[in-house]
């Protein structure tokens, strides 16, 4: 089934000299032209035009940052979010943050829609992108408490790697007969129940 799903992704490809080629209508596309495709839930990959290589990945980056480069107040990503992302490269924590990023992610794109026509109904717009800001500010301190979880049960698969020689874990160890797999599903049921609770607000 997720080979048949691949087959209606649009192919792009990118051309030594930086320009890219869109398979489905033969036509050259910017960036830009991939960012509205983007935002119009149309999905694609982009493969290197000489190798073969999917680089879809840094395509997708080099989007967010033209984005990010724009003047305005069109910015998404704060300061304080990115350095904490530079920090996760090389961290025993590393492979952890894509799966929690998606899920942070997945959970603010399904309550959006239903937050903001609450919002706009009962506060003027100052106050909804102040409610919206203080969303994404718990959405970020959820994500930040659960990365902890793994450092603060003593019977984690990651325990230890980031405290100090002789210290002790300042949660007690789940109780016996649970496992690190249901801890962390325990702890992500939380993190959605507080994310449901913040958006029926």
């Amino acid at each position: 089934m997720a080979d048949n799903g691949k087959v209606h992704q649009t192919v792009i490809k990118k051309y030594a000299n930086r320009r890219l080629y869109h398979t489905g209508t033969s036509t050259y596309v910017t960036l830009e032209d991939l960012a509205g495709m983007v935002q119009n839930g149309e999905d694609f990959l982009v493969y290197d035009a000489r190798s073969g290589d999917d680089i879809t990945r840094s395509v997708l980056t080099q989007i967010i940052f033209e984005q990010e480069n724009k003047a305005g107040e069109d910015n998404l990503l704060p300061v304080a979010f990115l350095r904490q992302l530079i920090r996760f490269y090389g961290d025993s924590m590393r492979t952890m943050v894509p799966s929690f990023l998606e899920f942070s992610m997945a959970n603010f794109a399904r309550d959006q829609d239903g937050l903001r026509e609450k919002l706009t109904q009962s506060f003027a717009p100052t106050v909804f992108q102040n409610a919206l800001e203080e969303q994404v500010r718990a959405n970020m301190s959820f994500f930040g408490d659960a990365m902890k979880m793994f450092t603060s049960f003593g019977t984690g698969p990651l325990s230890g790697m980031n405290a100090p020689t002789g210290t002790q874990p300042s949660a007690p160890p789940p109780s016996a007969g649970t496992s690190d797999l249901d801890e962390l599903k325990r702890q992500m049921a939380e993190m959605q129940s507080r994310l449901e609770d913040l958006a029926k607000k």
